[in-house]
């Protein structure tokens, strides 16, 4: 008797509990591997894609996701893959909508059920749709400050993809470190019109080295290298390339985007999912971002001094780096 008392009582705890949920429209909690998607519209070795790349592969080898993949998604075929992922029974699907904002929240109003995490220039929508950026303007500051101190031409050149607030804040970040260390410090500035096109930035590389930049602020693929040929210093961007380019890359600001993919996965296992805006969770605070570390044969005990004594007043909230969206201005 009591063990069917005990069945019947929790048979109605549970249906009160899945009428609850079918009622509020929460996903529910889920026990087993999520299923994870992800749409790319570049291949998973640029830059910005591979850092969403690494940190679900990551979560894929501790065995809380099954992972799949599409590269190089044209916008104009976004909406389509994003509809099949979602109609397969994906529990997240994770991408950059950058230029199909509209599209792509459609989508994820015909899909209440899945949970919705995209790089976007605007805020979370619905209740599944939530966004996120590389927010990591901090470290690009303190990469300005390694910048200031290194020229010898008091000219940086800097080279850009388009001037979106995801890229002028992080340019206007770095500018702003060069120019504590070195008020005297002038910039060129370009954007290639690409998010990867490594021949067009370094032709663009070498025209600011041309003109008199020593050091070059790499936010694109390919500038790098025309620093390594001219032997120019350069500066990293979202991912740590010292060890390809030693003696050339000298400092980079780096993303971090596993406490943005984790926080998500969690929510979507326990059925807390909700839209909301990741952003702060690239913070340096977070784990999202920081800086890699720096070789002491080129970059004097003072600097690094200076740049330790800032980046701790940034992580402990008593130094605010300025987040600055405007297109970033030559000033050679």
């Amino acid at each position: 008797m009591r063990t069917t008392l005990r069945k019947g009582l929790s048979f109605l705890a549970f249906a009160a509990i899945a009428w609850t949920t079918a009622l509020s429209g929460a996903t529910p909690a889920i026990a087993a591997k999520i299923k994870v998607a992800a749409i790319y519209t570049l291949p998973v070795e640029q830059q910005w894609i591979s850092r969403i790349h690494k940190a679900l592969n990551a979560a894929a080898a501790r065995g809380d996701i099954e992972y799949i993949y599409s590269e190089n998604v044209a916008n104009t075929d976004y909406e389509r893959v994003m509809r099949e992922y979602s109609e397969a029974g994906n529990n997240l699907v994770v991408g950059e909508v950058f230029g199909v904002e509209r599209a792509a929240r459609k989508v994820a109003k015909d899909y209440p059920k899945t949970a919705y995490l995209m790089g976007s220039s605007f805020g979370p929508s619905g209740a599944n749709f939530s966004v996120f950026d590389n927010w990591i303007h901090e470290p690009s500051y303190l990469t300005g400050m390694v910048a200031g101190s290194l020229t010898k031409s008091n000219k940086i050149g800097m080279v850009g993809g388009y001037p979106i607030p995801e890229v002028n804040r992080l340019m206007n970040a770095f500018m702003d470190g060069a120019r504590e260390i070195n008020p005297d410090v002038k910039f060129s500035v370009s954007f290639i019109g690409s998010w990867y096109d490594p021949p067009k930035a370094k032709e663009a590389a070498f025209a600011m080295m041309d003109a008199g930049a020593d050091i070059m602020y790499a936010e694109r693929y390919g500038v790098s290298d025309a620093a390594k040929e001219r032997k120019v210093m350069a500066i990293g961007n979202v991912i740590d390339t010292q060890k390809e380019y030693p003696g050339t890359v000298v400092a980079s600001a780096l993303w971090h985007m596993e406490p943005t993919i984790d926080r998500a996965i969690a929510a979507v296992k326990s059925g807390n999912f909700a839209a909301e805006d990741y952003g702060s969770y690239s913070y340096m605070s977070h784990g999202g971002a920081s800086l890699a570390p720096m070789d002491s044969k080129l970059v004097n005990a003072k600097t690094m001094t200076a740049i330790k004594a800032r980046e701790d007043e940034i992580r402990n909230g008593l130094f605010r780096v300025n987040v600055n969206d405007s297109e970033p201005k030559s000033s050679m």
